[in-house]
């Protein structure tokens, strides 16, 4: 140990100048261009002002100097005061009044002309401020429920205006349906506040789109279902919400929801259908529900032969082995014949049952050739009658498999046809 030490304090005398370690690296210049002028709020609402006020009403010169004034000004940091001024012209303090001691500009939405040509103009500065400022998109939708919120706080035509520009930007893509939970709030709803409202932002948001589009972006953010959700709780029912929007020019609003309501009423419906066979209820009881349901909810036959079919073959575990499974089939079949034929009442009704059985055995294959015994089995249990077998046989409605069945139906037509030409033929001689 003693001799280490002396070699290292030998060798430490020897190089009495050894460097210590330092830090390198390059120091890179700060570019002019990505220099942020340090501003507070009403600093930078003044500089925002100024050059509106300058630019007046050419939008086009607006959306350039909101352009350019983003390489300077701090828009991260105060989106919503740049969105606060574009909208409203200045800063707004809680409840959507103007902020105290601020001045304002006449350069904004609720400034504006109230028609629909005006908002687009400005619905463009938007768009184009945020296509360029990618950062801003969250800030201008926080923003927009913000202003939602505070609807009660703005005028008449600045609802209006409000209304036509949220409308525009739904229509656009630039603004998601998810903004309009603001229209949920209670005090808003309990005035009537949130329904008027709606009224004019769907007038705006379907003239630049249409009612699919409309639906599309709704089922989106699953605000589909909750439009009913924009009157209290005493009205929130499908009868009021569809008197509503028709009477305000909106007939194609409120026939959506209706049929959202059915489409609902339809899942509830299957779903209780097949609980019910799951229990082994009785037949009769699973005939009078349905006809219930279908009376309360408007049903037409054709949907809910739909719904039965679909039901009753979802009910059971099907044999994979194809020779055992046509045996199954017509054994299960048979077992629910007097539940399908309760829904076949109708010409149109019988056809649509042969549609479905059709598409069910092509897109099932191993029951492709199980399909001519399940219709002789519905023609011998009255399920199915002659003349729509026989209208089904001549009228293509679907191609779906439809030569390989027809030749599996050729014997039993031409033994149908021949039945019905002795009928016509004993009738005669009667």
């Amino acid at each position: 140990m003693l001799a280490m030490y002396c070699v290292l304090q030998v060798s430490f005398m020897n190089n009495p100048k050894q460097q210590k370690p330092t830090l390198t690296g390059q120091r890179f210049k700060t570019r002019k261009r990505d220099e942020k002028e340090k501003f507070e709020p009403t600093q930078f609402q003044d500089s925002i002002i100024q050059g509106l006020n300058e630019n007046g009403s050419d939008l086009e010169a607006v959306a350039k100097f909101l352009d350019a004034s983003g390489a300077k000004l701090d828009y991260r940091r105060y989106a919503e005061t740049l969105f606060d001024i574009l909208v409203a012209g200045g800063m707004l303090a809680p409840g959507g009044t103007l902020a105290d001691n601020v001045i304002r500009t006449d350069v904004c939405v609720f400034a504006a002309q109230e028609n629909l040509e005006t908002i687009r103009a400005y619905a463009q500065v938007f768009n184009k401020l945020i296509r360029r400022y990618k950062y801003l998109e969250r800030g201008f939708e926080e923003e927009i429920k913000k202003l939602l919120l505070f609807l009660k706080g703005f005028t008449e035509s600045e609802r209006t205006k409000l209304a036509m520009l949220t409308g525009i930007l739904l229509g656009n893509g630039t603004l998601s349906s998810s903004i309009l939970s603001s229209l949920f709030n209670e005090n808003l709803v309990k005035e009537g506040v949130s329904a008027a409202f709606a009224v004019k932002l769907f007038k705006s948001w379907i003239s630049e789109k249409d009612i699919n589009a409309v639906a599309g972006g709704l089922r989106k953010v699953n605000m589909d279902n909750r439009l009913l959700e924009l009157f209290p709780a005493n009205k929130q029912s499908y009868d009021h919400f569809v008197k509503y929007f028709t009477d305000a020019g909106l007939k194609e609003l409120a026939d959506f929801v209706r049929n959202q309501q059915s489409l609902g009423a339809r899942k509830e419906l299957q779903k209780e259908l097949q609980d019910q066979m799951a229990r082994g209820d009785p037949l009769k009881e699973i005939i009078t529900y349905a006809k219930e349901e279908m009376k309360k909810n408007s049903i037409s036959e054709q949907t809910m032969i739909s719904i039965v079919w679909s039901c009753v073959m979802g009910a059971v575990e099907w044999n994979k082995k194809e020779e055992l499974l046509t045996e199954q089939a017509i054994k299960h079949l048979k077992l629910y014949s007097p539940l399908l034929a309760a829904f076949t009442t109708q010409g149109q009704s019988e056809l649509t049952l042969l549609l479905k059985i059709q598409e069910y055995c092509y897109d099932n294959i191993q029951f492709m050739k199980a399909f001519q015994k399940i219709v002789v089995l519905f023609y011998k249990a009255d399920v199915l009658s002659e003349e729509a077998i026989l209208k089904w046989y001549r009228e293509p409605n679907m191609a779906k498999g439809r030569s390989i069945f027809l030749d599996q139906m050729k014997k039993f037509v031409e033994w149908l046809k021949n039945a019905e030409e002795e009928s016509e033929s004993e009738s005669e001689e009667d």
